[in-house]
């Protein structure tokens, strides 16, 4: 989608830009693939809160994605891409897919994907723009998006607005994937993956402009830890403009904020990344 800007009559105004929604062809969401979708504004099952600085915000439904691609009635069947629509859920735009046997559903929308383009799923499909294929069927060096980590399960990488993995090679049971981040990654062969880039790739341009865009979006204040007491955050406390006083930033409860690793050394998956995304085995 394009990028408008606003005229300054207001200093919210100043450097606000939103999207123009030239993409979009449909407004309401298909009422089948649509279901409610319970705020729990940072709680858990207790109903503690183990999430800070989240409540409220716009009410919004929840749009079904087909990251699977894989059913009985799905595979094989060609699929014509009914409408591109805005989904409230994530950055990327979704398309709605009309299959041949009056099955309905949602995908991604990849870069370039139009109105009226036929998709299909499966193993015979043609390795292009928007079909989904196995990774042992698609070409060394393609871009994909929406891949499955375990064969099956459904896309779990590479689905935020803007963003490919790209196909480095393919030896045995494994395919070696390029990830966005850097990362150099095998993933096993039967995995399945979406052709192309996924869209709305100017995402990433959008000026907010005001505080209460991100109230809109269930994210509610929050207060920085130097201007608070030192019986409230580690960082509180000293004359004027303090500095943090630790040999590095901290969370309320005292533990590092930035830089600490938290991945486990044994992890069963380290053995299928080639590359970290700092350059490191």
């Amino acid at each position: 989608m394009g990028i408008k800007t606003y005229s300054p009559y207001t200093p919210s105004r100043r450097n606000m830009s939103g999207y123009d929604f030239s993409e979009i062809t449909k407004s309401a969401p298909e009422k089948s693939l649509v279901v409610s979708l319970k705020k729990n504004a940072g709680r858990n099952n207790q109903g503690k809160i183990t999430v800070r600085h989240r409540g409220g915000g716009s009410r919004r439904k929840y749009r079904i994605i087909d990251f699977k691609r894989n059913g009985k009635n799905i595979v094989g069947v060609p699929a014509t891409v009914a409408a591109i629509e805005y989904d409230p859920n994530r950055t990327a735009n979704i398309a709605l897919l009309s299959y041949a046997n009056g099955v309905k559903a949602y995908i991604l929308a990849p870069a370039g994907l139009k109105v009226g383009q036929t998709v299909m799923s499966g193993a015979d499909a043609e390795p292009r723009t928007g079909n989904c294929l196995p990774l042992s069927k698609i070409p060394v060096g393609s871009n994909v998006h929406n891949i499955e980590l375990y064969p099956g399960r459904g896309g779990q990488m590479v689905r935020s607005a803007g963003t490919a993995a790209q196909l480095m090679a393919k030896e045995g049971k494994y395919a070696t994937l390029r990830l966005p981040s850097g990362e150099m990654r095998m993933v096993p062969i039967d995995c399945c993956a979406t052709l192309g880039v996924v869209g709305n790739g100017e995402h990433n341009l959008i000026n907010l402009g005001k505080a209460g865009k991100t109230r809109y979006m269930g994210i509610r204040p929050h207060v920085r830890g130097s201007v608070m007491n030192p019986n409230d955050h580690p960082h509180g406390g000293g004359e004027g403009k303090a500095p943090v006083g630790r040999p590095g930033p901290s969370t309320p409860w005292g533990k590092p904020a930035l830089g600490l690793k938290t991945r486990k050394k044994n992890k069963h998956s380290n053995k299928l990344i080639v590359r970290r995304r700092n350059g490191n085995k």
